[in-house]
């Protein structure tokens, strides 16, 4: 089957992320695929810089760069992150008041959203997000004030806080680095994530759009327990034990098709 270019850079980097360095060689015998096309993808995805381009091959780049760069986490997981997104968007109604914060995943949804003819305020942390959505004139487009650091798009700390007594969420839309029973959602950055604790606190409902690759993952820090989670909307059928915890804490799992 033939795959997209999306799916064959996803795959390099999950292939990376288990060797650190691989061939162009290697990579045309696993995937079946010319080396003239995966060196295209190669060289492309060096100058995103999600990789390093070696004498035949290429090696992974440091991993907390990798980790934590916004342009690296957009292309990760790109095609399951839009499949979340599509099915966060059916629960989005005329006349409301969204959040969604600065993640990529989120960012998706941004995409699928400045296209509809929908009457919408939407509060955001993310730079890229308010920008993706400005020329919709239908929507009212809220950015919370903050800092912005080198490499981010998003808003951090809470010296916006203030514009957000002025709202109603009715929905948070809001991604993570990591998601578990115990902990709950959590997120490397420890100044987004004092941000997004105090959000979820004034949302009506939090949905959490999480690709199956962050569940029983840990990260930095927590800012929303399991409890404070309404849904979980994921790419891929969860683990029973873990589908059985959350049931009983009453999240809704919607499996994106």
């Amino acid at each position: 089957m033939k795959m997209f270019a999306t799916e064959r850079r996803d795959r390099i980097i999950d292939l990376l992320q288990e060797r650190k360095r691989i061939t162009v060689k290697e990579l045309s015998s696993e995937m079946g695929v010319s080396e003239a096309t995966l060196r295209a993808d190669l060289n492309k995805m060096e100058l995103d810089g999600l990789l390093t381009r070696t004498h035949g091959g290429a090696v992974l780049n440091d991993e907390k760069e990798n980790e934590t760069s916004f342009n690296v986490r957009q292309k990760k997981n790109k095609v399951e992150k839009a499949k979340i997104a599509s099915k966060a968007f059916q629960h989005i109604e005329e006349k409301q008041c969204i959040l969604l914060d600065a993640s990529s995943t989120a960012l998706e949804l941004a995409q699928l959203i400045k296209d509809t003819p929908i009457r919408l305020t939407i509060v955001t942390t993310g730079l890229q997000t308010a920008l993706e959505l400005k020329e919709n004139p239908d929507i009212t487009v809220i950015l919370v004030g903050g800092v912005v650091t080198n490499k981010s798009t998003s808003i951090e700390g809470t010296l916006g806080l203030d514009i957000l007594d002025s709202v109603n969420i009715d929905i948070m839309f809001t991604s993570a680095n990591g998601f578990t029973v115990e902990n709950g959602l959590e997120d490397f950055n420890l100044y987004e994530v004092q941000l997004k604790r105090e959000i979820v606190k004034r949302a009506s409902k939090v949905i959490a759009l999480i690709d199956s690759s962050k569940i029983g993952k840990s990260s930095s820090a927590v800012f929303a327990k399991v409890e404070q989670v309404d849904k979980l909307i994921t790419d891929e059928p969860i683990h029973d034990d873990i589908r059985s915890q959350l049931l009983v804490k009453n999240v809704e799992i919607i499996i994106a098709d």
